[in-house]
């Protein structure tokens, strides 16, 4: 049988790859589609099948391929086997005749060139007849997505109860265009895109029975260019290995797809995150010359971008087969370095750049300009880092901490304010702002007004620091700590005091306090420094095992449901409550004690007077 075949194909002369290694049984299909081959063999050995199934996926998948296997287990019939069975291990009696597409019971059509009510009612003209010589009768529309509503419809009632005799296979890359009328009487396979592992596997196999010898970076990137598709990724390996003349080297097939070399795409993206526009210009410009397209250069980008950033989380993802080894090595080398923030920031660019390259009239001076804008965004700092820069320089702190400067050859923004505040707590000025957070945040004259007129006071010198002493008795709680924040613009400081710290001892100078999780790896640094800072003493925080004190927002939270609990036993609003089905107390809330008294005084009878305005007497009142 097998010499039987390979003479039709030399009689028949050459066949594509893509044809001439098209699955011919369910054992083919093993590769990727594993899940659909599972129902399928459930439902032919229990009998459960069905009477039309719906094949869908993107293109090259094997939809097509996929429903002629179907309806040849569906007919399939041999001397020693008369029923419908996946088992197709040696050809049957109507096995050649269907996978050549010329069996006169597999009837297919193509729903593109017939989408009118016409075709459907040919069909449904023709399903009352049994079928010639085979079991079933098979209809294949193949995208069906493209036939009209009045086909659609003239199509659902033959599809609910068709004859017992009749099976009908659709197969479409549009699945959402489909009715759901007719989704509803289909079993569905989704087929999904072939792994770009299996795809290896798979070429390597065929380019082995071929005799050709391939490199395996030129099987990686055939694989990748299929992206999922083993029709697109065979029609590729054929004008390979034509192109290479039986053998295909990396080289060739890089510039047969117009890639870029993907150990310079690797060195393109470490120019581009250290920052260095001259090297990365020069490297892209050299890929140029080699060939590559400038369009496909920024997508290769990032693709590696995508693969630095999915390494940083799933590091297993370094022992796919289809990665290069540089890919695999520097792709989780860069993982361990570069932040996600830059990665993220890289990745946004690049799917803004990349439309911008296809359609600009110069495509290399817009790819270059995509190269610029990423080069000099990697010295950028961080959307954090910057406003922790900018919240320093408000609250008029010490110099940028060293974690945060910019790199170096960029210029300081606000540097000249944080060296403003450094001058003048050593001479004892008050701080002053600078031109950059001016224009950041405008704020009116008096906040300015250090900086033209300092007060006379800041400038002399400190012989009495009575002051001081009072400032650090006023602390007496965490509330008074959180006024403090709120006066001098910490607000940050503020949220996690008010949520997180549970206040266990306060003395002069000394505060212990128990953290809950939330807060920041260096808050008790923080508000040490803060504390000499807006005292003008010496502050010791600790942090103590002891559970502490309800958190502010703990008691307040407390308070409140004891004002509720409070309300509810009031008779006179339980009465109220009980009075009104459905009412409910939405907040309670508590008189000061000035206003309970001047509502008393308001609400107290007037005194009686005499003509002249004179008080008279209790005793004078007339009754």
């Amino acid at each position: 049988m097998a010499e039987n075949e390979q003479q039709r194909e030399k009689d028949a002369g050459y066949r594509v790859l893509a044809r001439k290694y098209r699955p011919k049984d369910f054992s083919d299909l093993m590769v990727g589609q594993e899940a659909m081959v599972r129902t399928l063999t459930n439902a032919f050995e229990t009998g459960r099948i069905a009477q039309a199934y719906m094949l869908t996926g993107v293109r090259g998948v094997g939809k097509t391929t996929t429903a002629r296997i179907l309806a040849r287990g569906l007919n399939y019939k041999t001397d020693t086997v008369d029923k419908p069975t996946i088992e197709l291990k040696e050809i049957g009696e109507h096995c050649q005749a269907i996978m050549e597409g010329r069996h006169v019971d597999v009837i297919e059509m193509d729903a593109a060139s017939h989408t009118g009510i016409d075709d459907i009612r040919e069909i449904i003209d023709q399903v009352r007849y049994r079928p010639s010589t085979a079991r079933y009768k098979v209809y294949i529309i193949d995208e069906v997505h493209m036939l009209s509503n009045q086909a659609f419809n003239g199509l659902l009632k033959t599809l609910e109860e068709p004859p017992e005799h009749v099976k009908f296979i659709f197969a479409t890359t549009e699945i959402r265009k489909v009715p759901i009328t007719v989704l509803s009487r289909c079993q569905r396979f989704d087929l999904r895109r072939i792994p770009a592992a299996d795809l290896v596997r798979l070429f390597s196999t065929i380019a082995a029975k071929e005799g050709v010898e391939i490199e395996d970076e030129a099987v990686q990137m055939i694989a990748r260019a299929a992206e999922g598709s083993a029709r697109d990724g065979l029609s590729l390996l054929d004008q390979a290995i034509s192109h290479g003349s039986g053998h295909v080297e990396a080289s060739a097939v890089r510039a047969m797809l117009g890639l870029a070399d993907r150990a310079r795409i690797v060195d393109l993206f470490g120019h581009i995150v250290t920052g260095d526009v001259a090297a990365a210009l020069a490297e892209f410009q050299s890929q140029y010359e080699a060939g590559a397209n400038p369009v496909v250069v920024l997508n290769d980008l990032a693709d590696f971008t995508h693969l630095v950033t999915r390494l940083k989380y799933v590091p297993e993802g370094a022992e796919d087969v289809s990665l290069s080894e540089i890919e695999r090595t520097a792709g989780t080398g860069f993982a361990e370095k570069v932040a996600v923030s830059a990665l993220s920031r890289i990745w946004q660019m690049l799917l803004k750049g990349i439309p911008e390259t296809e359609n600009a009239a110069r495509p290399l001076g817009a790819a270059e300009m995509v190269l610029i804008r990423l080069a000099h965004a990697a010295s950028l700092p961080s959307p954090e880092d910057a406003a922790r820069r900018l919240l320093a320089l408000e609250e008029g702190g010490a110099a940028a901490a060293p974690s945060s400067a910019p790199p170096a050859g960029r210029p300081q923004a606000g540097g000249s304010g944080s060296a403003n505040a450094v001058s003048a707590r050593q001479t004892g000025e008050a701080p002053r702002q600078s031109a950059t957070v001016t224009m950041l945040h405008p704020q009116s004259a008096e906040a300015r007004q250090p900086e033209i007129a300092p007060q006379p006071e800041t400038v002399e010198p400190e012989p009495e620091p009575a002051p001081e002493p009072q400032k650090t008795s006023a602390i007496k709680s965490l509330q008074d700590i959180t006024d403090l924040c709120s006066k001098n613009r910490a607000i940050k400081m503020r949220s996690e005091i008010r949520n997180f710290v549970r206040l266990v001892r306060l003395e002069p100078g000394r505060l212990e306090v128990n953290l809950l999780p939330g807060t920041s790896a260096t808050f008790l640094n923080d508000l040490g420094a803060k504390l000499r800072e807006w005292t003008g003493e010496s502050w010791f925080v600790s942090l103590s095992k002891e559970a502490g004190a309800p958190t502010l927002l703990e008691a307040e939270e407390a308070e409140r449901e004891q004002r509720f609990r409070d309300a509810r036993e009031d008779p006179e609003i339980a009465a109220i409550l009980k009075f009104f089905p459905g009412a409910e107390i939405r907040d309670v809330r508590v008189r000061a004690e000035t206003e309970t008294a001047d509502t008393a005084e308001s609400d107290a009878p007037d005194a009686a007077m005499n003509e002249d305005g004179d008080v008279l007497p209790e005793d004078d009142i007339d009754e």
